[in-house]
């Protein structure tokens, strides 16, 4: 009778371990380096995220923290030193839910600042829910947090 109790506990254990691993969302901010000025932030558009309003949003998540920033499609505008691309997924689980996130900041081309939500092996974490622009803000705050 231990050994069927100590072998349910162990199968027991092992299912939740595997549970608790399986449902993560990972955040990853490189910050910009404090001595970094950065007088306008350029965001470009990317067309294959199907969300509408997020390439609006980064621009207006930008503003909110305290930097000029505006959208441009195309080759980066003549004096742009510092430019922002992403990419972004999402997923359905009862409701649209932002999986992955990923931005970089880029001075004159150079990677100065980085940020990366991953939702993709959320499973049952139910704070993978919620806005788009709450996910993101954050991370990007903390890119920007050092910066004059």
């Amino acid at each position: 009778m231990k050994l069927v109790h100590a072998a349910f506990r162990t199968a027991l254990l092992m299912a939740l371990l595997a549970l608790a691993t399986g449902c993560s969302i990972s955040r990853h901010v490189v910050p910009v380096e404090s001595a970094t000025q950065i007088e306008k932030i350029h965001v470009l558009h990317n067309d294959r995220v199907h969300m509408e309003g997020l390439n609006d949003a980064l621009v207006e998540i930008f503003q909110s923290l305290g930097f000029d920033a505006e959208l441009f499609e195309g080759d980066r505008p003549p004096g742009a030193l510092h430019t922002f691309t992403f990419t972004a997924n999402w997923a359905w689980d009862m409701a649209m839910y932002l999986t992955y996130f990923r931005g970089t900041l880029l001075e004159d081309g150079r990677i100065i600042g980085e940020v990366e939500y991953d939702a993709r092996s959320g499973g049952s974490n139910m704070s993978k829910f919620g806005s788009t622009e709450s996910k993101i803000q954050p991370l990007i705050a903390e890119m920007l947090g050092r910066v004059q």
